[in-house]
């Protein structure tokens, strides 16, 4: 696709996508294996996108070293990055129905989703480009006859490994900081949704081209983690690597940046913990729990896949819990009624069911769900029913392992301090749910939560201008809000001096 291609050419309607990669400034075909994305609805074919090689990460990455030391970059003030930004971020909003719509076909999420990703996006560019604007550096106290300067310089080239499980959100959330802060960015999406990540090359390429910077700031390299995000990591280019995804995948990519001696950001997962204290308001809480584990079916670092309800109100609390979950509305995410999707793949769908048979054998109960849905609409589609599980001690896999799918398991908890322990006894720390109309125990509880996020009386909130990372093994390093640029910098010292005598100076 030609750079003077009208506007609305820039994001094809799915069936319809290119197959090229963006490589060193330049659409074109990559050297990698084939990629074949699949409409998780349907099983049906959505397009094949030809995979970035090795040869495609080695000329995107010498590309784009050389574009961030180019003066018109490496230079440009930050109001300038900002206005790039923000020229982005209009062009997202300009196309926000459209990258819904490849996001739903590649992803199965429902449209209300997709189109909020996509919204959260843009503003994610706008926020980052009002903090760059606004920076500072700062003058430190002097010791002597000198006078001392912090500031911050781009690290060079940045690679960005994206989920499947939020594409064009978690991009944006990478890829705006990463950018503002002065880098050049190697964007490798999930193999199995590349789609919108493509798009958004496509996005960020005009503005580029529009703003007349170096089109090799950007390149986006679909592909195998173990081939394209591999290489990605062990370029001797790439000076950062911000990765979102599996702890396996990301204790891996920290072992290759010890080596190097170079700095990562690891979102990692999670098996988070909701509580519903006595106390709570239980339509606020029946409301939170469903949302917090059964939007994006589940697919999320983040979903609140442990229940913990007070003894008292546990019988009574996962009836109505569960009778809600039988009733969630299931199908397609073109679908305005579509409560929860089908999951990204078949694979996907496979690897959840094997949870639940094994828990099964492990003795839960099933409370509803554990199937797919059955019928004509769900035939070739990767769905799966919202499941609730119980009755089984906190030391059963599935209560300690991440299922990234529709499958909440349920415990009880005595006081507060049988619950912190239960709670904390993962290798996780991402997020937390606290349910109590007792300021004090929200307060209190929070604290002793090993969790880096903790909601109250809501959940899955977002705020582009609050940090957000794991603790434990759910990662390293923080995203979003304002420091999140400096991680995307190297702190530099200057000492200036005044005249005053210098030691060993000539008296």
């Amino acid at each position: 696709m030609t750079v003077d291609a009208p506007v609305n050419d820039l994001v094809p309607t799915p069936g319809a996508t290119p197959d090229e990669v963006l490589v060193a400034g330049e659409w074109r075909r990559g050297t990698g294996a084939p990629i074949t994305t699949v409409d998780p609805a349907t099983g049906r074919t959505l397009a094949t996108v030809t995979g970035a090689g090795t040869a495609d990460v080695d000329a995107a990455a010498t590309a784009a070293a050389r574009a961030a030391a180019d003066p018109a970059w490496r230079r440009l003030p930050p109001h300038l990055r900002a206005r790039l930004l923000h020229r982005i971020a209009t062009l997202v909003d300009t196309h926000a129905d459209a990258l819904s719509a490849l996001q739903t076909a590649d992803t199965g999420k429902t449209r209300a989703e997709t189109l909020a990703l996509v919204r959260s996006a843009a503003a994610t560019f706008r926020y980052v480009a009002a903090a760059v604007e606004t920076a500072e550096d700062a003058v430190t106290p002097s010791r002597g006859d000198y006078v001392t300067l912090s500031r911050h310089e781009p690290i060079g080239v940045v690679g960005a490994i994206t989920p499947w499980n939020s594409p064009i959100a978690s991009d944006a959330q990478k890829l705006a900081p990463a950018l503002a802060a002065g880098n050049a960015v190697l964007l490798k999406p999930a193999e199995w949704t590349p789609l919108v990540a493509l798009a958004l090359g496509r996005i960020v390429h005009r503005a580029l081209t529009e703003e007349g910077l170096p089109t090799g700031l950007l390149a986006v390299l679909p592909g195998p983690g173990t081939v394209t995000g591999d290489a990605i990591v062990r370029h001797p280019a790439v000076g950062k690597v911000a990765f979102t995804g599996g702890t396996r995948t990301g204790r891996a990519i920290g072992r290759i940046a010890a080596d190097k001696i170079m700095p990562v950001s690891l979102e990692l997962g999670g098996k988070s913990p909701t509580v519903v204290f006595a106390d709570a308001d239980t339509e606020t809480a029946l409301a939170g729990v469903l949302f917090g584990i059964f939007s994006s079916s589940g697919q999320s670092c983040i979903a609140g896949s442990r229940l913990f309800v007070h003894r008292s109100r546990y019988d009574a609390f996962l009836d109505e819990l569960t009778a809600r979950a039988r009733a969630l509305r299931v199908g397609p995410g073109t679908d305005p009624a579509t409560q929860v999707g089908p999951l990204v793949h078949h694979r996907h769908r496979d690897h959840v069911a094997a949870y639940v048979d094994l828990a099964r054998q492990e003795g839960a109960r099933v409370r509803c769900g554990g199937a797919a849905p059955e019928g004509e609409r769900y035939r070739d589609g990767a769905y799966y029913l919202p499941t609730v599980l119980d009755g089984l001690p906190p030391t059963a896999r599935v209560c300690r392992e991440e299922i990234f799918g529709p499958v909440l398991v349920a415990l009880p908890f005595d006081d507060e301090d049988d619950l912190v322990a239960q709670a904390n006894d993962t290798v996780y720390g991402l997020a937390c749910g606290l349910w109590t109309r007792d300021a004090a125990t929200a307060w209190r509880v929070a604290g002793r939560i090993d969790a880096a996020t903790v909601w109250i009386n809501t959940y899955k909130q977002f705020s582009a201008a609050t940090p957000f990372g794991g603790m434990k093994e759910s990662g390293l390093g923080r995203e979003k809000g304002r420091d999140g640029i400096r991680a995307y910098q190297r702190q530099q010292s200057l000492y200036w001096g005044t005249g005053g005598p210098l030691p060993w100076a000539a008296s």
